[in-house]
């Protein structure tokens, strides 16, 4: 599961979906893909995104540690990219000695790039010991880097470190002169160089993604819900 899959109350879910789109809320999944393809179609029609997290790319571990299969998670990423309009992004929770083979990241981004081509960004994020995993230790900074490396050397154009500080594997580069068009640090933006619809601001190179003008000036702050309440 992850963090609390919406696709496990889905009723309450799509009602939350549909209340959000009364008043112009965006709604965004983050899941781990796995669910059956008839209340799959029910469940993205309400989605306007979605980030699906492909755990690894091999049967044994979808296996022996999620209890469920690599297949049917693939297929909700095919069918994501070929059947609807949500926008689409994965992340892969690279664990020392489980996920992250050279092989194992090759042959993922290799079906990555020809089932749903260069531009669904890849974000590869750092594990720590928690709850029922505690005997790995934690993702070094360099495996993270070598994921990338293999990500972008098989044609994938948009692939992100995660849960490190890694400002060049955080950022976004236009792929059309190679200038940056979103900077990162964490949770802060540090530049942003894109026009209002997604184009780079040096060569007009269309940036795919979902965008609505230039970022607020929010930074890197957090909000009590005791706060927002008050709102």
């Amino acid at each position: 599961m992850t963090y609390n899959d919406p696709v496990v109350f889905h009723e309450y879910a799509i009602d939350v979906a549909d209340a959000c789109h009364e008043r112009g809320i965006k709604t965004v999944a983050v899941t781990a893909g796995y669910v059956c393809p008839a209340p799959r179609a029910e469940f993205y029609r309400r989605m306007d995104a979605a980030n699906v997290d492909l755990k690894a790319f091999t049967d044994r571990f979808y296996r022996e540690l999620c209890a469920g299969d690599l297949a049917t998670v693939l297929g909700t990423l095919v069918y994501l990219r070929e059947q609807t309009k949500v926008w689409v992004e994965v992340t892969t929770l690279l664990i020392p000695g489980e996920n992250d083979s050279d092989r194992e990241l090759d042959e993922m981004t290799r079906w990555m790039r020809a089932n749903l081509g260069p531009d669904v960004p890849l974000h590869f994020s750092a594990f720590h010991a928690d709850f029922r995993m505690r005997d790995k230790p934690p993702t070094p900074p360099q495996t993270l880097t070598r994921a990338r490396q293999i990500a972008l050397g098989n044609g994938l154009r948009y692939v992100y470190t995660g849960n490190v500080r890694d400002p060049a594997g955080g950022s976004t580069i236009c792929v059309g002169c190679g200038r940056q068009l979103v900077g990162r640090d964490l949770y802060e933006l540090t530049a942003w160089n894109l026009t209002d619809d997604g184009h780079c601001a040096a060569c007009g190179v269309l940036c795919p993604g979902v965008f609505a003008g230039a970022p607020g000036g929010w930074g890197n702050r957090r909000l009590p819900l005791s706060d927002v309440s008050r709102e």
